[in-house]
Parts: structure tokens; sequence; C-alpha cells
């Protein structure tokens, strides 16, 4: 289920009514840039007890197109490793 910042901040403001909604957009914005900048730089970000997610990358060669069963030659390319941690799909599935 994706989530929309507008969302996430507004359940931040809600939990912490203390804190100002303009603090926690900026608080959100530092950490998603802090996230994507370490991605590119091929680093491996972890939020402990949350999910770990790190950039692979897949090597060159030939492919075959399901659909139509042609080869093609696929270039080499990063992609994005996802895991979530055992402790928030239980959490996640109790619901």
């Amino acid at each position: 289920m994706p989530v929309a910042k507008s969302d996430l901040i507004k359940e931040l403001a809600d939990s912490y009514p203390n804190f100002l909604r303009k603090d926690l957009v900026r608080l959100i914005d530092i950490v998603l840039y802090e996230m994507i900048n370490s991605l590119k730089r091929g680093e491996r970000v972890e939020l402990r007890d949350i999910f770990t997610i790190e950039p692979r990358t897949q090597k060159s060669g030939f492919r075959r197109n399901p659909k139509n069963g042609k080869s093609f030659f696929a270039k080499e390319r990063k992609k994005i490793f996802f895991k979530m941690s055992k402790k928030w799909a239980t959490k996640i599935n109790e619901k």
C-alpha cells in the first residue's frame, strides 16, 4: 500500500502535536534526500526493525522476451532490492 508524503506528515502531526508541521515536512524531506543520495552512491540503507534497501547491479547480457520469444541484448543496470524485517511483517499482517 503506497503512502503519500502528505499522509505521512499528517499522521506524524497528529501523533506529535508539539512539533510544527513545517518542521515535520523538513524532517521528512531531509530523510528522503539522504536515503536517495546514499542509494545513488551505492550504499545500503537500513532502518532497524523496519526494512533495508540496497542497490544491486544486474549484469549485461542476452535476454529473451517471453511475449514473442525474441532475444535482445540488455545493458548493465542497477536495481533496488527491498527486504522487510520479520517484526514489521508480523505487525502488518496482524491488521
